[in-house]
């Protein structure tokens, strides 16, 4: 009996995916999901409201960064698309103009879903870490935490745990007040 083999995902796979779906590949395996439900959706927008504001073209604070949504990264054979991504002005001085990027962004912010929370959590840092992203943050609306990771020596190294309500200033982007109770649908009205 022979060994049943998959062929590795590819870039058109990804595109065939249908509109409702968000797919990456990952170690070369597709990997899709439907669109977050509304809690995930409520912590991804007023995040990257909040942190765009600050850092972004420095509307509101000090400025010094690309903050883009869902970007789609290629690097090599993995694609990878984080819920929100930054990259600091003085290493990518200008948005290329291209459907993806291939320079990994000095940090990135996974909103966790119980279906990704594992992925996130596990083979797409691995992945960041290898890339050299500096920063990861990881945020989850179900338990109303944020997580801040520093990649030193090539490792991931907690640098805060926050939850609830709670103000934080978190690495990289310190000067910002984040109020963690923004990020949460009131309980009231969660899903």
């Amino acid at each position: 009996m022979g060994k049943e083999t998959k062929r590795p995902a590819t870039y058109e796979d990804l595109l065939a995916l249908p509109e409702n779906m968000v797919g990456q590949i990952i170690d070369g395996e597709l990997i899709s999901m439907p669109r977050p439900a509304s809690r995930h959706a409520v912590a991804y927008s007023s995040l990257l409201t909040a942190v765009n504001n600050a850092f972004g073209q420095g509307q509101g604070g000090p400025g010094g960064w690309w903050i883009i949504g869902e970007p789609e990264l290629h690097f090599g054979k993995d694609v990878l698309v984080p819920d929100i991504a930054g990259w600091r002005i003085e290493r990518m001085p200008e948005v290329p103009d291209v459907p993806y990027f291939t320079l990994a962004p000095d940090w990135v912010c996974e909103v966790l879903s119980p279906s990704t929370a594992t992925l996130d959590r596990n083979r797409k840092r691995a992945i960041y870490a290898r890339e050299g992203v500096g920063h990861v943050w990881l945020v989850d609306p179900a338990e109303r935490t944020l997580e801040v990771y520093q990649l030193r020596d090539g490792r991931w190294a907690e640098r805060g745990r926050y939850s609830g309500e709670e103000r934080v200033r978190a690495e990289p982007f310190e000067s910002l007040e984040l109020k963690l109770g923004a990020l949460w649908p009131s309980r009231g009205n969660a899903p």
